[in-house]
């Protein structure tokens, strides 16, 4: 019979050896670590909701997730809610319109009478003519594509002709002629607007605008728009952009991010290199919000401090270095839901089992929770009001978890140890945020206004050249300023072009008239006949 039983054999190793391989299994252990935790962050990112949190409309998505039968008969039946009318022999019911609340009071609507001939009115009974008791309404919602046309302008001279008859000079005068928008084009305010707010709202590239236009028989390029857009911008928005500018720096409280922007034919510098869009706005306190973005090829200290140049006040931002040490008179103010996301972040990368850890972070998460809701509740007070319960109710609660975070211990280059990094390291500007009542306790605002450019890059993909990437840069602060102050864009860039063709814009007072305050009613979102 075989002797299965197995012999382990003993290796003798110096006590140096013994702790070089203990050394080693505990440094391979903890690598694996970090990279099944930034795996599970991988996935968050990939697969996972990009909110810290589930809203109540989420909930009710994940409810009926697999029921979307029922789901729709359920909105069709919120749609055709009914309302009941007593009438003195039953009760009847009254259907609401299905596009009541859906649609602008000022919408055009046509009626159209299906009534019956007279002959058609006969009672069957009797033979008499019936009578008009009642009516049903019914409504239909009918869209009608861009409509194109051209404007044909006759300019008429004239002439005396007694003068000729009588051999004297004559004089020869010409009716008035507007001047065109682009000298020697026939592109118009209206024709630049609407493919202005196609590309830069609706987010569709100038190669698809001009697939469309050409399915409606129209031969208008891609170069020819990108031309008719860039010419605009130099000759109109951009005075326009730089007054804006001045006034932007004229504000107490401002916001600033940035983002990536691929521009392929920039100076000394290959085609795949980063080049930034920094966006710079006002904060709550401004009555007239302006939204301005700024191309530059990098993303160093110099870019910020020459757009900011002769600022005084607060910036608030979200932690990038280079925003700290722009000048004595400019207060950098840090993020929360940036430090926020770092803890949730935390939360998602701790494996199961690590119950220290996912105490400490369940316990931050807490901390903000309750800062954020206490900051809900000050928000339709004064900013003086705002800035005294800040003091009285939160800071408190901010000192506690400064503290509290002393006292735990987690490897640096983990998910937790990066947030408590985070919060050590930007502290002094975390604090900064109760200096002021004007203030805001995150960049939400800034992080809101950038996230147009965001979402129409991933059309565009790249800009072709750095003229090209600073007109989008105008454009979009146009554009954006205009919706910030309740102003439709398209109106109101036709009110800018045609306006701004008739003035001379290097007076100041020029370009004034142009400002989203001083456009007339007409450009108004909610602007009525």
């Amino acid at each position: 019979m075989e002797n299965n039983t197995k012999t382990t054999k003993t290796i003798e190793i110096s006590v140096a050896e013994y702790e070089r391989f203990k050394n080693s299994e505990e440094e391979l252990r903890q690598r694996v670590g970090l990279l099944e935790e930034a795996l599970r962050l991988t996935k968050k990112k990939q697969f996972g909701s990009s909110s810290e949190k589930i809203s109540p409309e989420t909930k009710a998505q994940l409810i009926y997730l697999f029921d979307e039968a029922e789901t729709v008969l359920a909105i069709e039946d919120i749609i055709t809610e009914q309302e009941e009318t007593k009438v003195a022999a039953h009760t009847r019911k009254k259907k609401t319109y299905l596009l009541q609340g859906k649609l602008p009071d000022n919408v055009e609507i046509e009626v159209i009478e299906h009534k019956l001939n007279e002959a058609e009115r006969n009672c069957p009974e009797c033979g008499a003519v019936m009578q008009e008791i009642g009516q049903e309404v019914r409504r239909e919602l009918v869209i009608i594509p861009a409509k194109i046309k051209v404007l044909e302008h006759h300019i008429y001279s004239y002439a005396c002709q007694n003068c000729k008859q009588n051999n004297i000079e004559t004089p020869v005068i010409r009716a008035e002629k507007e001047a065109a928008l682009i000298s020697g084009g026939f592109a118009t305010p209206e024709a630049v607007a609407y493919i202005i707010t196609q590309k830069f709202i609706m987010e569709s590239p100038l190669y698809r605008q001009e697939q469309e236009w050409k399915n409606q028989g129209v031969e208008l390029s891609r170069q020819t728009m990108s031309n008719w857009m860039l010419k605009c911008v130099e000759l109109y928005l951009e005075p326009l952009y730089e007054r804006l500018h001045e006034k932007l720096l004229q504000r107490d409280v401002l916001h600033a991010d940035e983002t990536t922007l691929q521009v392929l034919k920039e100076f000394d510098k290959p085609a795949s290199s980063k080049s930034y869009m920094w966006l710079y706005r006002t904060g709550s306190d401004a009555e007239h919000a302006i939204v301005l973005y700024n191309y530059q090829t990098g993303r160093g200290k110099e870019h910020p401090q020459e757009f900011l140049k002769g600022y005084k006040g607060y910036l608030q931002t979200d932690g990038y270095s280079v925003y700290h040490d722009l000048s004595q008179d400019i207060t950098d103010v840090g993020c929360w839901a940036h430090l926020r996301r770092k803890f949730d972040e935390a939360r998602v990368a701790l494996p199961k089992g690590k119950s220290a850890a996912m105490s400490a972070v369940t316990n931050a998460l807490g901390i903000f929770t309750k800062i954020y809701k206490i900051e809900k509740q000050l928000a339709k007070l004064s900013f003086a009001e705002r800035y005294t319960k800040r003091l009285e109710q939160e800071k408190p609660l901010l000192d506690e978890l400064f503290e509290w975070a002393k006292t735990l211990n987690a490897a640096p280059k983990s998910a937790l140890g990066k947030a408590l990094t985070y919060l050590e390291n930007q502290k002094p500007y975390l604090m900064n945020y109760l200096k002021d009542g004007r203030l805001e306790i995150d960049n939400n605002k800034a992080e809101r206004s950038i996230k147009p450019f965001v979402i129409g890059r991933k059309n565009f993909l790249f800009a072709n050249t750095p003229r090209g990437a600073q007109g989008s840069a105008i454009i979009y602060s146009l554009v954006e300023t205009a919706k910030e102050n309740r102003l439709d864009p398209f109106k109101y860039l036709v009110y800018v072009l045609a306006t701004a063709k008739k003035l001379d814009l290097s007076q100041k007072d020029n370009v004034d008239l142009l400002l989203p305050e001083n456009a007339p009613a007409e450009c108004s979102v909610n602007f009525k006949k």
